[in-house]
């Protein structure tokens, strides 16, 4: 029942087909589609940001996040893997155990979406988007 994000009112959001720019749930939904489509679809947490990953919730030592650093529940903290850069939610800060608990999962995960989609132009890529598998931007 919230509205997470739209374009209502703004320029449309550009993506490229077949390159998982967007979730595949809705991705699935738009295939084969021309320009006048319209819809209503909804996208369950498997085609979505996925189920929660109940592992992905862990608590790590307080001592690990810089001493300046305000922590607080629902903060966006980055940490550093072997796979590069990842985002964790902070779920709470617990001073007496000297401890934060970090979510991995998305933000969105576990739920179902609903989108009201119009297809507003369809092109085919250019060989550049095709090679580097998102839309070049729009010049404004």
């Amino acid at each position: 029942g919230t509205i997470l994000d739209s374009t209502a009112g703004g320029e449309p959001l550009d993506y490229l087909h077949g390159y998982r720019n967007i979730i595949v749930g809705l991705e699935e939904a738009l295939d084969g589609v021309e320009a006048g489509f319209q819809t209503q679809v909804t996208v369950q947490p498997d085609k979505g940001y996925g189920e929660v990953d109940t592992s992905a919730v862990f608590a790590v030592p307080i001592d690990q996040f810089p001493t300046d650093m305000e922590l607080e529940a629902g903060m966006t903290v980055v940490g550093e893997l072997q796979d590069g850069p990842v985002r964790f939610t902070v779920r709470e800060v617990r001073d007496q155990e000297r401890e934060v608990v970090l979510d991995g999962n998305h933000p969105l995960a576990g739920m179902t979406l609903h989108f009201a989609v119009e297809v507003v132009g369809v092109r085919a890529a250019t060989d550049a988007e095709a090679a580097q598998g998102y839309p070049v931007p729009r010049v404004v």
